[in-house]
């Protein structure tokens, strides 16, 4: 665990500098949230963003702490809580074997696995700890906070800045079917992001 704590430290370091908050990121970025997003407690997630360490936790022990706040904290499209029979349903299993699942702590993979996708939970939402699970949803976070300090930042990573050397290279006809390539490519994904809303 001491390595996701360290990734960690690595990650609000980088954040601290971003944001020119060091040591008050509780402060500055949505901790509700975070703590939506991972499944971790509120407390305890400012906890770790102000550098301390989660409470030690066993992996059942975790498993039905995410279970309970899946339930707490997603509402049916009428704003109810959903009902074990419905969890269960979503599970493809039965209100029995759900409620075992809250006692022990251990699922089927097959049985978590659909409750993660159907409510759009990351890979490893039952299982990773809560410095590895915390990392993980600020990496979107301090992906846009870089792109905002340098612009040009996300062009070197992705080729671009090699492909704009070559324009010299290019004719007129040449740079105007790659600018209506890149056009279309934007629309495109702008026409998906609102479709999805």
């Amino acid at each position: 665990m001491s390595d996701a704590y360290a990734s960690l430290a690595d990650v609000l370091d980088r954040l601290g500098e971003l944001t020119g908050r060091p040591g008050r990121l509780p402060e500055t970025l949505d901790v509700a949230g975070l703590s939506y997003r991972t499944g971790i407690p509120v407390g305890v997630v400012v906890e770790l963003l102000s550098g301390g360490r989660a409470p030690e936790t066993c992996l059942a022990q975790r498993v039905r702490q995410r279970l309970d706040f899946i339930r707490e904290s997603r509402r049916r499209p009428d704003g109810k809580r959903y009902s074990l029979d419905e969890l269960a349903r979503i599970a493809g299993t039965s209100r029995q074997w759900l409620s075992e699942w809250r006692k022990s702590g251990m699922p089927s993979l097959e049985h978590a696995d659909r409750l993660r996708r159907f409510f759009g939970l990351p890979a490893g939402f039952f299982t990773a700890d809560e410095p590895e699970a915390l990392h993980e949803a600020l990496q979107p976070v301090l992906q846009s906070l870089e792109a905002e300090a340098d612009p040009l930042l996300r062009l070197r990573e992705s080729g671009l800045i090699r492909l704009a050397a070559r324009a010299p290279q290019m004719n007129a006809r040449q740079l105007a079917t790659l600018a209506d390539l890149a056009e279309m490519i934007i629309a495109s994904e702008r026409a998906e992001g609102t479709g999805r809303a």
